[in-house]
């Protein structure tokens, strides 16, 4: 029997043979997720667009603090803007990629959580707003800052999008490809005010930056080794020893470039009360020698998770930065 509301009225023979009316409502179709509602959506994107990454554009103010210069107001000014512009331009190529990875991502225990995959976010929707930041950023910077700042997001977007596309595939190019976007990030705030980068800047950047990508690399190895379903495909193809070898190689190369670069001027305090150049050399050791201790152990994750949860390693990077300032400052 059918109600006039939709409802089912089925009966059941129980007992005696006495039939028990049940109501069974009609059953709603099955769907992948909710419903994407007006508030749901910019919640989604925002998620998509991976606040917690954000963190790694900091690395903006790299050269600025390296020359001196940082706390100007023109200085300021620029740096929030290049840091709000890397960060939209990131955001787009996550955009990007999860639209891109949205079927295969539902089949991930973890990554079908995502926006994208659970549905939250249309695809074509994530298309659209990441196509249209990966425009404007680049844009934007032609025109508040200076073309070499605007040719260099247009770099990172296009070099990130071809990550995602078939680079990532590649071993070794994926490596280097990470490790390229860590050193944008720290060269970029030096372009936007025109500041001359240092050769042992960038080389020191560049080595601690594959340092931190390959111990990341390896950790996830040897957490995986034995298990089935690795979240990176090209870890079935790196051994862990090779991976080690990357990042005990990378670890001296920035060590070695960092000295290199204190050294410069001899190891004798002019007008500082002590050479804090030359003592940071301690600092910037101890503190890889400590990051190197979690790489070791297959739990070197995000640099940022790694820090803040070893409070030596965030007291050694405090003296480090004390020491560089002080050495910045000429005090």
């Amino acid at each position: 029997m059918v109600s006039g509301s939709g409802a089912r009225l089925v009966g059941s023979a129980r007992g005696g043979g006495a039939a028990t009316a049940v109501l069974e409502r009609p059953r709603e179709p099955m769907s992948m997720a909710k419903a994407v509602t007006p508030l749901g959506l910019p919640a989604g994107l925002l998620r998509t667009a991976r606040p917690r990454q954000w963190v790694k554009n900091v690395l903006v103010v790299a050269a600025p603090a390296a020359a001196g210069v940082l706390f100007s107001r023109h200085a300021l000014v620029q740096l929030a803007l290049v840091f709000i512009l890397f960060t939209a331009a990131a955001s787009a190529v996550y955009l990007i990629n999860d639209a891109r990875d949205a079927e295969a991502d539902r089949a991930h225990p973890v990554k079908r959580n995502r926006p994208v995959a659970a549905g939250l976010v249309p695809v074509p929707v994530a298309y659209a707003v990441g196509g249209t930041l990966a425009v404007l950023a680049p844009a934007a910077a032609a025109v508040l800052c200076n073309p070499a700042t605007a040719a260099l997001l247009t770099a990172y977007v296009g070099m990130q999008l071809a990550y995602c596309v078939s680079l990532k595939h590649v071993l070794v190019v994926d490596l280097v490809v990470v490790t390229t976007g860590f050193l944008m990030r720290a060269m970029i705030g030096g372009l936007a005010l025109g500041i001359p980068l240092s050769r042992w800047f960038l080389i020191t950047t560049g080595f601690g930056a594959l340092f931190m990508v390959s111990a990341k690399r390896y950790s996830e190895a040897v957490q995986m080794a034995g298990k089935a379903g690795a979240t990176r495909a090209l870890l079935n193809e790196y051994t862990t020893g090779y991976l080690r070898f990357v990042w005990q190689l990378a670890a001296g190369v920035a060590v070695l470039a960092y000295c290199l670069w204190a050294m410069e001027e001899g190891g004798v305090a002019r007008s500082s009360l002590l050479p804090w150049r030359q003592l940071s050399m301690v600092a910037f050791i101890l503190a890889v020698l400590r990051y190197a201790v979690f790489a070791d152990r297959g739990t070197a994750g995000e640099p940022e998770d790694v820090v803040l949860r070893d409070r030596a390693l965030a007291v050694i990077g405090l003296v480090w930065l004390a020491m560089y300032g002080l050495a910045v400052a000429d005090w």
